[in-house]
């Protein structure tokens, strides 16, 4: 019987009814116990990391069950495990043995497997004394040196690389696992794809428009004012496509420096502080964290707690925050856009209120609940496709497009790293470097201004040309010569 990975509520050993959302994997044997303990233990972790350990659990354990028969010692079985991994199980006729017909992952995709299983398992090794299938082992010099060039590379680049202790390094890279992965090639900041700025207005105020509306003239009827207000905080805000769905009613307010535009504050779903309107017996407000008040007050978890298939599900990544209060600021690039968002913002919270509302989401379905990242990126297809683009991530008209969008604006007009780096709530420099990396066009014309200059200054040899060196029938179209294909005769 193969593995299965189902979501599954695991209560806590308290008294208090209190549980989490987990994939749980289910052998024959039922559910994979320690597995659960690792998840708990580490609950702090996101859900596409849960999600990732029990996919590479149930390939291990796949893989285990066809080929346990082959091998006396688990490590060797784990090496076997990851070079299928990498390379596929189907042989050179097209078959598969064992069954599997896995086609092979990508270096990254393996990588990332591998560590999360070798993680897990010393852990287990740790905690009940079972055999750590990725064992450390003493590392070679060469591998000593590879590791000590990796640290000083990332040293010189943290803002608080000094601070780094040299000592525990050199314990660090004394070991290696003994499943190593081949090298992953050395691959370039490849530049972005991001939304065109030439389209973004037809976007917002051709795409996004209420089916059957679109004669009318009072702009709250004719737009989608909800669609178009999470865009635009993801396109002249910066935002991930997850964070305007942990927005509150109460986190936009007059800016302080300018009343016409909107200050936005994006908190954490958890540890942010809540909104003051929850009231004790008293009447007084309770001070607390958000995730207390949506608990408390509306029996809700954060977000980025349900379960990654939920529809209130919305991821957090570990963003710079600017605040103790537990909150990233949105600013806005060009700053009008948040005058513009301060208008529509208004209409929308007036649609809103007449909607039976029982959470203090910003932004809702028609019912009333809670907006969700799937529909939405529907929408936006769906407006993308109105405009007559194609949606698709190659191209950047995806929503996260517009992210990148925001941060290749503030490179290319010359806004400070150090500014883009707060803007867009990174934790280093080296986040924006794929704002900043020319891509094959800018490559192009970087190469075209330079032959420009060329021919005013001179530099560069001239095209050869054939004819003078007496092979005519080398270049018969004129292709490398330059020269007509008329102009060329053979003697």
């Amino acid at each position: 019987m193969p593995p299965v990975t189902l979501r599954a509520k695991v209560f806590r050993k308290d008294v208090h009814d209190s549980f989490i959302e987990l994939p749980v994997v289910f052998t024959e044997d039922g559910p994979l116990l320690p597995l659960i303990d690792y998840m708990l233990k580490f609950e702090q972790r996101s859900a596409s990391w849960r999600a990732k350990l029990a996919q590479g659990i149930c390939l291990l354990i796949e893989y285990m069950q066809v080929n346990s028969h082959c091998f006396d010692d688990p490590a060797e079985l784990f090496r076997g495990f990851v070079t299928r991994l990498s390379c596929g199980t189907i042989n050179e006729t097209g078959g598969d043995p064992g069954g599997l017909y896995w086609l092979g992952s990508s270096d990254q995709v393996t990588r990332h497997l591998v560590q999360l299983l070798s993680n897990f398992f010393d852990w287990t090794h740790k905690k009940s004394g079972t055999t750590a299938l990725n064992p450390w082992r003493e590392a070679t010099s060469a591998e000593q040196r590879l590791a000590w060039a990796a640290w000083q590379h990332q040293r010189d680049r943290s803002f608080l690389g000094h601070t780094w202790d040299r000592d525990k390094a050199a314990m660090a890279v004394a070991r290696a696992r003994d499943t190593l992965l081949k090298r992953a090639p050395l691959i370039d900041h490849e530049p972005v794809k991001r939304f065109p700025e030439d389209s973004i207005s037809d976007l917002l105020w051709r795409g996004f428009i209420v089916p059957g509306k679109q004669k009318s003239p009072r702009i709250e009827e004719r737009l989608n004012l909800r669609d178009i207000l999470i865009t635009m905080l993801l396109h002249y805000g910066g935002l991930r496509v997850s964070e305007p769905f942990q927005l509150y009613v109460h986190d936009v307010m007059p800016d302080p420096f300018d009343a016409q535009r909107a200050y936005v504050r994006i908190f954490h779903p958890s540890d942010g502080l809540a909104p003051h309107d929850w009231l004790d017996a008293k009447g007084k407000a309770i001070h607390c964290i958000r995730e207390a008040y949506l608990r408390g007050k509306f029996g809700m978890r954060p977000r980025d707690q349900y379960f990654h298939t939920h529809s209130r599900y919305a991821g957090w990544k570990d963003n710079a925050l600017s605040s103790s209060m537990h909150f990233i600021d949105v600013h806005w690039f060009p700053s009008w856009a948040g005058g513009v968002f301060m208008k529509l913002w208004i209409l929308y919270m007036t649609q809103r209120a007449q909607l039976a509302c029982n959470h203090p989401f910003a932004f809702v379905t028609e019912n009333g609940d809670p907006y969700s990242i799937d529909t939405f990126k529907h929408q936006h297809g769906r407006a993308v496709e109105r405009i007559g683009l194609e949606a698709a991530k190659a191209l950047g008209t995806t929503p996260h497009g517009h992210r990148h969008a925001y941060g290749q604006r503030c490179s290319d007009l010359g806004v400070n790293p150090m500014v883009i780096m707060k803007a867009m709530h990174h934790k280093s420099l080296e986040s924006q470097a794929v704002y900043t990396t020319p891509g094959r066009e800018k490559v192009r014309q970087a190469i075209l201004e330079a032959e420009k200059r060329n021919e005013l200054g001179g530099g560069l040899s001239a095209p050869p040309d054939f004819l003078s060196y007496g092979f005519e029938d080398v270049d018969p179209l004129g292709l490398l010569s330059g020269k007509s294909p008329k102009l060329i005769r053979k003697k």
